[in-house]
């Protein structure tokens, strides 16, 4: 094997055929390489290998060619037919051989993430699997192009019939989809042959053994037929040698059939066994949160999916399995919107979209629209929508909670004061929470509801009046829970701090300044305070990140008789709160500024009878918007879902925060673009083509 497989290299590369097919890969590879990644900035090199597989109809054929078809036209394989070695061995040497004319560009190709990550972030994870899913595809059409090779002494029949299976594999997908957009028997069967499809799983960040057992069985597959082909031959030619490893029809069907049972049984194993998320946000993989809901399940949750299972989102359905590997309570059912369009009546009177989720437990079920899987972001000066985030966990964890939860928690959000209202990302964890939520003034309320399990009241810029106050105090007396955020303003909020003072908190005058700059991001008022380890605050601690508090006020605690106080954020010792903002004129510490540190977060719990009142209380208006969640990536929302989750008090609820797509591009000036660009296209390429046609050419003279 080891002769034939130095012969065959030393033969590609004398023929001007190894470099011809090396150059001419680097060349297109090139040229998309520098208008995907280079010009336009994009960090995954799947878009460009992507565009690429079409070469593999064209240049696997011509490689192939003559691996064996030659060797027949020439009589050179009546010494390898007659000769007493094994013709796997040829066989598999031959293959290694254009294995390797085939790795070394792809070897070059992989070093081209590494030249991208010196002008931004790269997923190296995902770009490297769709490297992969490119070799593992080109590595099966090359064993396709050696068993055609090896059924005929035309080098030309050869390369046509090359062509034409692995133009069928090429576009399989489409001709399954013509026949029948539902799917039947004879698409399955077809779909064995769908050679693309599967390289498509490569490139989202989603490592499937599916994918990479499917090529592997294609390569051994069609070597073992190339043997079987040969060894047909050999055995007419001399059948005085036939031994087991002889021709057999036999081998043909086993294999094939072993093939097709060892891809049947990885598609039937659980995805968390079979499916292994590389993206760089674990974007595949289900939090713990997720699967301690599920796999605790103790009753049935079907999910039903509006769209043809052939045609069903890959990213979804990957995510689908996921949950169905976590408990045999999840059953899954792809319904297709063409076949029964009117299925989701049944569930809303609403219109969906095709590929949304319905979500049916024992006690009510819950729609998903399809839109609200993916979050947008609209670019008001093109009006264009660019797809920043995926919430498939968040929305599908929460309903599952929701159709299975017994309690349904309900809060109430004031206002009349002047209170501000949450953003949606915050609003929208509300709703995973499964908490019903509702906006009430006091003034039309004799007290509040006996529902409540929490009040909030979010940045409140004019005073409670005294009934508000007493309707207030009277629910918290009687054990009730509340949120109470503060913001800076210089009316006069007695009755408010009345609130706060019921657990013993107060409100420092002014704004807090921080004197330890590692304690602030840019300027003194841009809190990034100490998180302590609490319930509360777990997701926050837990993340590694900042939590961002600009324009905070402080809060102290004064010790009170049954009220204890849990501190959650807290300033250094260097802060100082400044009461005189309008006149400050610098960040250095005055005669009039009180010491810290000051805490920027408490919960509080008063007894109250045989119940105990609750309080959570924060001193930024800032800390639970969106604006400012973002530039802690999400930590101030794991905090609020902290907050929120200590109220609801319920396990079967849990809202799981968007996963953000990394949409950032890279900076590359425009001069190292086109130094790149010349460097792949024209310098790598033209480089193995010239000394191709050197060797080629010095041989020939000979």
């Amino acid at each position: 094997m080891k002769a034939i497989y130095k012969r065959e290299v030393k033969a590609y590369f004398h023929s001007f055929l190894g470099t011809l097919f090396i150059g001419v890969m680097l060349f297109l590879m090139g040229i998309y390489f520098s208008v995907y990644n280079l010009f336009m900035g994009y960090p995954y090199i799947g878009y460009a290998l992507s565009a690429i597989v079409f070469l593999f109809l064209i240049g696997i054929p011509i490689l192939t060619m003559r691996i064996l078809a030659e060797e027949r036209h020439q009589k050179t394989d009546q010494l390898i037919l007659t000769a007493p070695v094994h013709v796997s061995g040829i066989v598999i040497g031959k293959f290694l051989a254009l294995a390797t004319i085939f790795a070394i560009p792809v070897a070059i190709i992989s070093i081209y993430p590494l030249i991208l990550s010196l002008f931004g972030t790269v997923a190296f994870g995902e770009t490297y699997l769709a490297v992969l899913g490119f070799f593992l595809y080109g590595l099966a059409c090359i064993a396709i192009g050696i068993f055609v090779s090896s059924l005929t002494e035309s080098q030309v029949i050869a390369a046509v019939i090359t062509f034409g299976v692995l133009f069928l594999g090429y576009v399989m997908s489409g001709i399954c989809n013509m026949i029948s957009t539902t799917g039947n028997l004879l698409t399955k069967i077809l779909s064995a042959f769908d050679m693309v499809s599967r390289f498509d799983g490569f490139l989202n960040g989603s490592m499937q053994l599916s994918g990479i057992f499917y090529y592997l069985t294609i390569i051994v597959l069609f070597l073992v037929f190339t043997v079987q082909s040969i060894q047909k031959r050999r055995y007419h030619i001399s059948s005085k040698n036939l031994s087991m490893s002889a021709y057999s029809s036999t081998i043909v069907v086993i294999s094939a059939v072993v093939a097709v049972l060892i891809n049947v049984m990885i598609g039937e194993l659980p995805a968390k066994f079979t499916v292994f998320d590389v993206t760089s946000n674990q974007l595949y993989s289900l939090t713990d949160e997720t699967k301690k809901l599920v796999s605790s399940l103790d009753e049935d949750v079907q999910i039903y999916v509006l769209a043809n299972e052939n045609q069903a989102n890959e990213e979804l359905d990957t995510m689908l399995q996921n949950y169905k590997g976590q408990s045999s309570h999840i059953q899954i059912s792809y319904v297709d919107p063409a076949v029964n369009p009117k299925f989701f009546t049944q569930y809303t009177d609403s219109p969906i979209s095709a590929n949304s989720l319905i979500v049916e437990g024992s006690r009510r079920s819950k729609v998903i629209d399809y839109g609200d899987i993916y979050q947008q972001e609209l670019d008001y000066t093109t009006y264009t929508s660019t797809i920043t985030g995926f919430d498939g966990e968040g929305q599908l964890t929460s309903a599952i909670a929701y159709v299975t939860s017994t309690d349904m928690p309900k809060i109430y959000m004031l206002e009349g004061h002047g209170e501000l209202n949450f953003d949606t990302e915050f609003t929208g964890a509300i709703e995973k929470e499964n908490v019903d939520y509702e906006t009430i003034n006091l003034m039309d309320y004799d007290e509040i509801p006996e529902d409540a399990q929490c009040v909030i009241a979010y940045a409140p810029t004019q005073d409670f009046s005294s009934d508000d106050t007493e309707k207030m105090l009277k629910y918290m007396e009687k054990g009730g829970d509340v949120l109470l955020i503060t913001t800076y303003t210089e009316n006069e909020m007695t009755n408010f701090h009345k609130l706060l003072d019921f657990y013993g908190v107060e409100v420092t005058k002014g704004l807090i300044i921080e004197g330890n700059p590692d304690h602030y991001y840019q300027i003194p008022f841009y809190l990034l305070p100490q998180v302590a380890s609490t319930g509360i605050t777990q997701g926050a601690y837990n993340s590694g990140n900042y939590v961002f508090v600009p324009y905070a006020q402080g809060l102290t605690v004064r010790e009170q008789d049954g009220v204890s106080t849990t501190e959650l954020l807290t300033t250094s010792a260097d802060s100082f709160a400044r009461s005189d903002i309008e006149n400050s004129s610098s960040y250095e510490k005055t005669e009039g500024d009180q010491d810290g540190p000051f805490l920027l977060g408490v919960a509080a719990e008063k007894e109250a009878g045989e119940e105990s009142s609750r309080a959570v209380i924060y001193s930024s208006e800032y800390l639970f918007q969106q604006n400012t969640d973002e530039m802690v990536a999400g930590t101030n929302l794991k905090l609020f879902i902290g907050t929120l989750g200590s109220f609801v008090e319920h396990t079967d609820t849990i809202a799981i925060p968007v996963k953000s797509y990394d949409n950032t591009y890279l900076t590359i000036s425009q001069g190292t673009i086109v130094s790149l660009a010349l460097i792949t296209v024209v310098a790598i390429p033209l480089a193995f083509l010239i000394s191709g046609f050197v060797i080629w050419f010095g041989r020939r003279k000979r």
